[in-house]
């Protein structure tokens, strides 16, 4: 690896860690240093033809740029993994210029330094590939992913690109050289360096049919169809002469690559809505005007139109919009929120809401619910199935961030509801964060709790 790439990767962090954890991420992994070089020759030879997806915290971007590239296009599902790409960004940009200008003076023909930076897309999309040459990926944990990741380089990129796919040795599969086999003619793997491989990909095929994600399935589960019946009324299936003859028989759910659990219903998800007899009727409730609890600047500001005069529910980490399209099925008169870290999650939960004939007052791609658009004090019931990985590794900071948030919006007396794996023993952080919580069901692999926001009186909680 040069020098130039070494001095860059050297000044980063795990954004927003400084990197001093000793159990924490790093900032540039082997698996990074691996893509880096074994690419760098092509990318010196294509500098304006170089694509990185999957950047954790700007290792692959900023590497590619002192590699020789002039200009990245860079594409990432996670908006913690943007906001890191950013803040190194401006870590080694001193580093990155000056390494360039070296570079142009000692050509065979001195010239001055070429523009460099980088573009964030926003998704998945034709212009992101338009004339790609060279691109970097760190491999995905899910098969779909990569399908839809490697879909998309084979249709839109030059037809002389190559894809190098880096990862874990203990993380890879002989499913991942099959995904890429369907929609390349070549595909080999490098030899391993520290606990790291790629599998590198040539030769699109043209052969190939059209995109395989998003997909969609209809759910008919019996907690499906309980949860999204309007508290007192009738299940569909129950014999009932008040039965809507137009009454939903299910729910339809779309998926892209990267959406949590796909076009289905996930363990978590399914336990938690087993509950929903026991959730709060919102229609019942008096909603007034919300107080700010904060002088803090932000989303708080601008609150959706309308939202006090109707119940407001909240679905944090929303995935694919499951419980999001239950909130907007059961409480028609509330406003429903939801929000997500992953871009192919919020592109999926609001596909899945207009399958099913309803919509979200917002559908926010941000870290932990921050830039919900409503103020302090303000939402009356949040549902919540955090993430209890990152990647393959084991991490409960976006858990513990969105209690934080679920604290922050609830007003006194709302509800968060959430659903756990037991092992994690989130109770005492959710009474912390929130207020008091009560043990609601238990299974073999999962927990259900109900957390009321404390009130800032005197008086006690009591359960709604």
């Amino acid at each position: 690896m040069s020098p130039e790439v070494e001095a860059v990767l050297a000044r980063l962090q795990p954004y927003p860690e400084d990197g001093s954890r000793a159990d924490g991420p790093v900032a540039a992994d082997a698996t990074d240093r691996l893509l880096l070089d074994e690419a760098a020759a092509l990318i010196r030879e294509h500098p304006d033809g170089v694509v990185v997806l999957g950047d954790r915290f700007g290792a692959l971007t900023l590497g590619a740029l002192a590699s020789g590239a002039h200009t990245v296009r860079t594409q990432t599902d996670a908006v913690t993994a943007e906001a890191a790409l950013s803040a190194n960004s401006a870590r080694v940009s001193k580093v990155l210029w000056d390494g360039h200008a070296r570079a142009a003076a000692s050509a065979p023909v001195p010239r001055g330094p070429a523009g460099l930076g980088f573009t964030q897309h926003d998704r998945l999309e034709p212009r992101l590939f338009d004339g790609a040459r060279v691109v970097l990926l760190q491999l995905p944990a899910s098969l779909a992913e990569l399908t839809e990741i490697a879909e998309h380089v084979a249709r839109y990129a030059d037809p002389a690109v190559t894809l190098f796919a880096g990862g874990r040795v203990k993380h890879m599969t002989h499913a991942m050289n099959d995904v890429l086999g369907v929609s390349f003619t070549q595909v080999s793997a490098s030899l391993a360096r520290q606990k790291s491989r790629l599998l590198i990909a040539r030769e699109p095929r043209s052969d190939v049919g059209p995109l395989t994600y998003p997909v969609s399935a209809r759910l008919t589960d019996r907690e499906i169809l309980d949860a999204i019946v309007p508290p007192g009324t009738v299940p569909p299936g129950t014999a009932s002469e008040d039965q809507a003859p137009d009454q939903p028989a299910g729910l339809t759910v779309v998926a892209h690559g990267a959406a949590f659990a796909g076009a289905t219903l996930d363990h978590g998800t399914r336990f938690l809505l087993a509950q929903a007899h026991r959730w709060p009727h919102l229609s019942d409730l008096q909603v007034t005007p919300a107080a700010p609890t904060s002088d803090a600047p932000g989303p708080s500001d601008t609150p959706v139109p309308g939202m006090d005069a109707h119940p407001v529910a909240v679905d944090l980490g929303c995935g694919t919009g499951i419980l999001a399209t239950v909130l907007a099925l059961r409480y028609p008169t509330a406003h429903v929120l939801a929000s997500d870290r992953s871009r192919a999650a919020c592109d999926s939960a609001g596909a899945t809401l207009a399958a099913n004939g309803v919509r979200a007052a917002g559908i926010v791609r941000d870290d932990a619910g921050t830039l919900l658009p409503i103020p302090d004090g303000s939402a009356d019931l949040v549902l919540l199935n955090p993430p209890f990985h990152d990647r393959a590794a084991l991490s409960t900071d976006a858990a513990h961030r969105m209690f934080a948030t679920a604290g922050r919006v609830l007003r006194d007396g709302g509800e968060l509801w959430t659903v756990f794996n037991t092992g994690l023993h989130y109770r005492r952080a959710l009474e912390r964060a929130v207020g008091p919580t009560e043990h609601v069901a238990q299974d073999r692999r999962f927990t259900v709790t109900r957390s009321v926001r404390k009130l800032l009186t005197d008086m006690s909680v009591t359960g709604g």
